[in-house]
């Protein structure tokens, strides 16, 4: 049983094919690596599964729902309530303080303000960084900053967490995934970064290898 799933899934930038047919699925709870060169589509592949693409062709599956054939808007509520992002660059606003980067999504989903701070200095005594919530995101170090942004991610309980190239912090990640039953599907080029998952999957040529589905070591 699966909570997220791809279906021959086909997506190009202008002509250039990027996804040829992609098939995956994660189940709930699991962590699912995907991993293959530069260029093989992985990182499509995620925003296929996100619901930021729209694939051309094939079908995204979410908890028994249609992701692909959603309207934008309720696919906007999809990701703000049942998904969240830890991206390579964080996308963090430098003005921002931690605090506020952490509430702000919870804020959008109408969380009150009061329980919405509450749950980010939560957050950020979770990940090692009391005191550190009235700093701004440009004042933090990068490994402070990474922290921020898997606080961020997973302070809206979302059910599914995609990460594009998470190389630092990532075994914190998975531990506070695993921790709160969250489903993580991963991009990365580094199959050691992938030993951290339950499972991994190679995509090559914008297709994912069936011979790739086994454990990835650990």
């Amino acid at each position: 049983m699966s909570i997220i799933e791809a279906r021959e899934v086909a997506w190009s930038f202008g002509s250039a094919p990027a996804l040829r047919g992609a098939t995956v699925a994660a189940a709930p709870g699991e962590i699912l690596a995907v991993t293959g060169p530069r260029g093989s589509g992985k990182s499509t592949l995620l925003y296929c599964l996100a619901g930021i693409f729209t694939p051309d062709g094939g079908e995204v599956h979410y908890d028994g729902r249609r992701v692909d054939t959603m309207p934008e808007p309720a696919r906007t509520q999809l990701r703000r309530t049942a998904f969240g992002f830890v991206f390579r660059s964080g996308q963090l606003v430098p003005e921002l303080t931690a605090a506020d980067t952490i509430a702000l999504p919870m804020l959008v989903n109408r969380v009150r303000r009061g329980t919405a701070y509450a749950r980010a200095a939560n957050w950020l005594d979770r990940l090692g960084l009391r005191g550190l919530g009235g700093r701004r995101i440009g004042e933090l170090s990068g490994g402070q900053v990474r922290r921020v942004a898997i606080a961020r991610a997973l302070a809206v309980h979302p059910k599914v967490l995609f990460a594009d190239e998470p190389a630092g912090s990532l075994r914190l990640l998975v531990g506070l995934a695993r921790a709160d039953g969250v489903t993580v599907v991963l991009a990365t080029r580094d199959r050691r970064v992938a030993r951290v998952a339950d499972r991994c999957v190679v995509v090559r040529d914008g297709r994912v290898s069936g011979a790739a589905e086994a454990r990835a070591p650990r």
